[in-house]
């Protein structure tokens, strides 16, 4: 029989894969560990205050969906770049014209391509999955009149796009071994959750699948996206006799209901993860079976890495880039020191 933890306390934490490593967030504190080329765990933990501890009306329903969206993105780039930097990728030497960026704007050159990527990341995004599911879906009105016909194939577009790419990104090699943290990511989860004692044999039994994931939310935004553009186009019928949206005005108003999407989208995952009747299971099973292409299975040397990223978030107490053990003492010290939660 395993061991089981006597932590009193269990609190939701969310991760993210990166790199030869894993993010832990825990309520006040977010953790970031990865494996070395030396095969030695550096792990760093700092604290974290959630926008609705700042501003109150950020953590209102439906509202901190929209947040959180945001929030995600600026650190999950935030976190990329820890990991690149405590994993010791070698930077190179700036471009003349990042030199002049970062003179013009008084910010560090970190910065600057930091913010270059979060844009482009976004333009992205926006190109993807709003621009060319726009231009098909109005494509289409000029040939149907029915406005849940055309919400639909621009749907099915957006979902098709959504999972072309993940599969292309996992024929990456690089993208397939931070898949397989991503796996350990879910079994530490796991682990945590059922109070069983944080050990890479204990992790290594659960699902690398879980319902809080961020797959599972990507694929439920679209969902969403799809339902709230077919009651939107249907409200501009009614009230304003409109039968066809150009490109422009489609495209708008993707974007201009973004923010609802992304706040219903989140509070629809927090009720299906924290149910288990069969409805809630039918629901969620589609954003289950899409993480079969967004995770692996982790071996346990990745578990490790997961496990001293969870129990530094559980600790909550700032750790500067800390080294936790090489590969040849593995076995004697492969987490973090022990914590209570």
């Amino acid at each position: 029989m395993p061991k089981k933890d006597t932590s009193p306390k269990r609190v939701d934490i969310g991760g993210q894969a990166v790199l030869e490593g894993v993010m832990m967030k825990a309520p006040d504190s977010i953790a970031i560990a990865v494996r070395k080329p030396d095969g030695s765990i550096c792990v760093r933990c700092d604290p974290y205050v959630s926008p609705a501890k700042k501003h109150k009306w950020m953590g209102w329903p439906i509202v901190r969906g929209a947040v959180n969206m945001v929030n995600m993105l600026v650190m999950g780039m935030n976190t990329l770049e820890a990991s690149s930097r405590m994993l010791g990728v070698e930077e190179e030497e700036p471009t003349k014209f990042e030199k002049w960026l970062s003179k013009t704007f008084g910010k560090s050159i970190d910065k600057i391509v930091m913010g270059v990527a979060i844009v482009m990341a976004v333009f992205l995004s926006v190109g993807l999955f709003m621009v060319i599911p726009s231009i098909i879906a109005t494509l289409i009105n000029k040939a149907v009149k029915s406005l849940l016909v055309v919400n639909l194939c621009a749907g099915v577009v957006r979902i098709a796009i959504l999972i072309t790419y993940i599969w292309a990104c996992g024929k990456i090699p690089d993208m397939r071994r931070t898949f397989e943290y991503h796996g350990a990511e879910h079994k530490t989860v796991y682990c945590h959750e059922a109070g069983l004692e944080l050990t890479p044999q204990n992790a290594k039994q659960f699902s690398t699948l879980h319902p809080r994931c961020g797959t599972s939310f990507l694929l439920i935004t679209m969902i969403i996206a799809l339902l709230a553009g077919a009651v939107v186009d249907q409200l501009l019928h009614v009230i304003f006799g409109v039968e066809r949206l150009t490109f422009l005005a489609r495209l708008a108003r993707s974007i201009i209901i973004l923010p609802l999407i992304a706040g219903i989208s989140y509070e629809t995952l927090k009720g299906l993860a924290h149910s288990n009747n069969k409805l809630v299971r039918a629901l969620r099973w589609p954003g289950l079976m899409l993480q079969h292409l967004t995770t692996r299975e982790p071996d346990e040397k990745q578990l490790e890495v997961a496990i001293a990223s969870m129990k530094a978030a559980l600790d909550g107490k700032p750790m500067p880039d800390t080294i936790l053990g090489r590969e040849e003492s593995a076995e004697k010290t492969p987490e973090a020191p022990e914590t209570e939660a």
